[in-house]
């Protein structure tokens, strides 16, 4: 049970997602302080709140429908979508872009002949040419 465990644990995708949940953690914390410093100041400026969760209250017998609570929190999400776009996609697709390039310029490694040799029979094999 123990040893289950442990190759579990040790496998590289349960490493990296704990990884990813801690980063997120610690990165969620830097896009609430753009929020909280920056933009819902801006929204206040404008708006004379805030935020929009005490805005478009609607009171139906007694009871507020907050449609701004619901904005607010679309807001937040889509600036958390936006901040981790540009900030972690953006530069890996362009990190994996690079590796790939210098990849495809990397030159290739002389082929011996004993290969050659070898791969001209695989390929004999699987077209079925009959042997002479």
């Amino acid at each position: 049970m123990l040893k289950g465990f442990k190759e579990f644990i040790s496998r590289g995708n349960v490493v990296e997602l704990a990884v990813g949940v801690i980063i997120g953690a610690a990165f969620k914390n830097i896009v609430d302080a753009l929020v909280d410093g920056i933009i819902n100041p801006l929204i206040a400026a404008v708006i004379g709140k805030h935020d929009f969760s005490d805005a478009f209250i609607l009171t139906l017998n007694g009871t507020d429908v907050k449609f701004g609570l619901l904005i607010t929190a679309v807001i937040n999400f889509l600036l958390m979508a936006l901040a981790i776009y540009f900030c972690i996609v953006v530069p890996m697709n362009a990190l994996n872009a690079r590796r790939k390039k210098a990849e495809d310029e990397a030159p290739e490694a002389e082929v011996s002949d004993e290969v050659k040799l070898l791969t001209e029979i695989r390929d004999a094999l699987a077209q079925g040419t009959p042997r002479r």
